[in-house]
């Protein structure tokens, strides 16, 4: 039997797909690229994850994934461009709208991981 996708698993690949979309559209300076409303889209996708698709068991791991990607966004990724034109700007790009997006759920996983920790005393 075929398991139908979930909420959160629908917020989380529309997530990903728009934030890669975000990246092609950076580089090929598209104008949708800078639409105001995609990071608004990408948090709401985000605290929707957060709230619902991360287990107690999964907190660690997921903060840890969320520092690792916001770190790696902030390694200019642009310098890459001298190497191969428009690469850094489309990862770059990608990485800080997909930051939108995983940097409201941890907000959320960490709120709730912080929340367990103090309801147990």
């Amino acid at each position: 039997m075929k398991k139908s996708k979930s909420l959160t698993d629908w917020a989380f690949l529309i997530g990903a797909v728009v934030s890669i979309l975000v990246g092609i559209g950076a580089a090929l300076q598209a104008g949708y690229a800078s639409n105001k409303w995609i990071p608004v889209i990408l948090v709401v996708l985000g605290l929707i994850v957060g709230l619902v698709n991360v287990t107690a068991k999964e907190v660690v791991g997921f903060l840890v994934a969320a520092i690792a990607l916001l770190a790696f966004g902030s390694g200019g990724l642009s310098t890459l461009d001298t190497l191969i034109p428009k690469l850094g700007t489309l990862l770059g790009s990608s990485v800080q709208a997909f930051s939108f997006f995983v940097g409201a759920a941890a907000v959320v996983v960490a709120l709730k991981a912080v929340w367990g920790v103090e309801s147990k005393k």
